[in-house]
C-alpha cells in the first residue's frame, strides 16, 4: 500500500509518477524499497488517468471532530464502531481498478 500512497502523493503534489520519485517517496517514510513492486505499479499506472480513477473510487468519509452538540465521551465511540464493515469494503474496490 506505501506504493499506492506514494503514487497519490506524487500526483496530487503534480510530480510525475515513475520509479525514481516512488523510491524516493518510500525510502523517505524509513519503509525498505521493492524494486518489483515499484516496477510493477508503475507499468500498471502508465495507461490510467488517476484523476478520473481517484472521482470514481467510492471513498469512506471519515468521522470528523464531535459536533459542539454531540455527546461528549463514550457516546460518540459507540457509534463510530457502528460503521458498516463494507464501506470499507467498497474503497478498497475502488482502489483495486488502478491496477487494472
Amino acid at each position: 500500500m506505501e506504493y499506492v500512497y506514494a503514487a497519490l502523493l506524487l500526483h496530487k503534489l503534480k510530480k510525475e509518477v515513475n520509479e525514481a520519485n516512488i523510491s524516493s517517496v518510500v525510502k523517505a517514510s524509513g519503509t525498505e524499497v521493492n524494486e518489483a513492486q515499484v516496477k510493477s505499479l508503475v507499468a500498471a499506472l502508465a495507461d490510467v488517468n488517476i484523476d478520473e480513477a481517484v472521482k470514481a473510487a467510492p471513498v469512506a468519509v471519515a468521522a470528523a471532530a464531535p459536533a459542539a452538540d454531540a455527546p461528549a465521551g463514550g457516546e460518540a465511540k459507540k457509534e463510530e464502531k457502528k460503521e458498516d464493515p463494507k464501506n470499507e469494503e467498497a474503497a478498497m474496490e475502488g482502489l483495486s481498478s488502478l491496477f487494472g
